[in-house]
């Protein structure tokens, strides 16, 4: 059984809604992703970045409360927090509209012509 977004330590019932409406629905797919991938999803399908979740979620991870991030180490993830906006704006649609489009024409049965 899958556990809960909720179950990585510093995420509560708003980062579970985020993650589902970013089609990931398990603290396993989070892990198995890794920090920076599962961000950067939660951007590309509409999230606001905040560092401050982005660190939250990067400690979490790590089994280590949101505010033992300080010194270089918040300052190095700093620059990954930047590069990951800045990839989002990038492709912005890579999992987001176009994702949540395909899923439900595919819910309702519309495929390409072959």
């Amino acid at each position: 059984m899958a556990s809960p977004v909720s179950s990585i330590p510093n995420l509560g019932p708003a980062s579970e809604s985020a993650f589902a409406r970013a089609g990931i629905r398990s603290a396993e797919e989070i892990r198995a992703m890794g920090a920076d991938a599962a961000y950067l999803r939660l951007l590309q399908t509409g999230t606001q970045p905040h560092f401050i979740g982005y660190y939250v979620l990067v400690m979490g991870l790590q089994g280590r409360p949101w505010n033992d991030c300080k010194g270089k180490e918040k300052a190095d993830l700093r620059v990954k927090f930047d590069a990951l906006k800045a990839e989002a704006a990038a492709r912005p649609n890579e999992t987001g509209d176009l994702h949540r489009l395909e899923k439900v024409l595919n819910e309702i049965g519309l495929r390409p012509r072959a």
